[in-house]
């Protein structure tokens, strides 16, 4: 009899599942229109292209430091300075097998076993699932219109009180799937009390870029303790290029150098020769922003009007979060027949809120135009 981990006895993380079933769907011929992932529908920027294609010709791709190349390091540190008036140490930068490497090694440098991490809910599955694997409690805050969709130290302190000391705070801002932007105010707010109560603050700033209402903050403009995760995934069209980076407090780079020497070994090198490039795509990155805000216009039109009442608010990343009530009380099993019947793939709330999401639904909107126009089409005339 094989025998597995109980840590693997994790929930699956449904919006893959999804995928999964929807290119099974594509692979028979069926007209799939895909809603379910945060895929961008443009490839990887021109510039970035052009750099993997020449280190094919003229390098060796080999092992790198386990903390990425240095030309990349450096790249990501003047993006700080120039983007966000922040100044970093090169060294305080640590390159990622995309930003989900990023929330394993954070997890196990920082935290403990049995250690508390608080997250919101709704909230992206991967952090409670990755958290519950490691042996990590994930404490899930409810948060909704009446909180602003993001927490506070009075939501933190009710945590503990309820479940006991809370020793690290996730926060990603714009969130998926609520695309909340939590303002630079309430963010210091936030910092300032982990660190007076001696809680780790972990940003997931990976949808940074993808902002349409209120300012983008970074946490390390507030303190320089925080530890920050980012992603060349999203804003960067670079999904399968599986590449990301962290920037550090300083009593965290050499304890985390020596997970990611044993774990990851390195990013792989083709990915991060091509990422230096991407910072110089802007045009062309400013040009598929243009795109999803044109999306994102249309699905707040057209899903109220077919009956989905947007549940969160849009102001960043690319996903509607929407009220299914009208039409359901089960959303795996309508993401399921709507998939089936009108090959229109969504992910299902139950991956966001285990307690609410029956009720809810997200639909990405990172696809073409075109893409969102036939996939609304489609659902009004099934839902009519």
């Amino acid at each position: 009899m094989t025998k597995t981990s109980s840590r693997s006895a994790i929930e699956p993380f449904h919006a893959m599942d999804v995928l999964a079933e929807a290119t099974r769907r594509s692979r028979e011929g069926h007209p799939v229109i895909s809603m379910a992932v945060g895929q961008p529908a443009h490839g990887a920027p021109r510039a970035v292209v052009d750099a993997a294609r020449e280190a094919l010709l003229t390098e060796r791709i080999a092992y790198t430091d386990a903390l990425g190349k240095s030309e990349l390091r450096e790249r990501i540190a003047r993006h700080y300075r120039s983007h966000y008036g922040v100044e970093i140490d090169p060294r305080r930068v640590a390159v990622t097998t995309g930003s989900s490497a990023g929330f394993n090694l954070a997890f196990l440098t920082m935290f403990n076993v049995g250690d508390r991490v608080a997250i919101t809910r709704p909230g992206y599955p991967a952090y409670r699932n990755i958290l519950t694997a490691l042996g990590l409690e994930a404490v899930e805050i409810p948060v909704g219109p009446a909180t602003d969709f993001t927490l506070s130290p009075g939501l933190l302190e009710e945590a503990a009180s309820r479940y006991g000391r809370i020793a690290g705070v996730l926060l990603a801002s714009p969130a998926n799937p609520t695309g909340t932007v939590t303002g630079g105010q309430a963010l210091s707010a936030l910092i300032d009390y982990c660190d007076a109560n001696g809680i780790t603050f972990l940003s997931d700033e990976i949808y940074h870029g993808l902002t349409y209402s209120g300012a983008e903050t970074t946490a390390l403009a507030a303190s320089d303790r925080v530890l920050v995760i980012n992603s060349f995934s999203k804003y960067y069209c670079m999904t399968g290029w599986r590449i990301g980076w962290m920037i550090l407090p300083e009593a965290a780079i050499r304890p985390l150098e020596r997970v990611a020497q044993s774990l990851y070994i390195s990013a792989p090198e083709l990915s991060q020769i091509a990422a230096c490039a991407a910072f110089d795509a802007t045009d062309e990155l400013k040009a598929v922003k243009q795109g999803y805000m044109a999306n994102r216009k249309l699905l707040m039109k057209r899903l109220p009007e077919i009956g989905f009442d947007i549940a969160s608010p849009m102001d960043g990343a690319f996903y509607a979060y929407v009220d299914a009530s009208r039409f359901t009380n089960d959303s795996m099993q309508f993401s399921k027949t709507m998939l089936a019947e009108i090959n229109v793939a969504a992910t299902p709330g139950r991956d966001f809120d285990p307690v609410e999401g029956h009720r809810t639904i997200r639909f990405s909107y990172a696809g073409s135009f075109a893409e969102m126009e036939e996939a609304l089409d489609r659902m009004a005339a099934w839902l009519s």
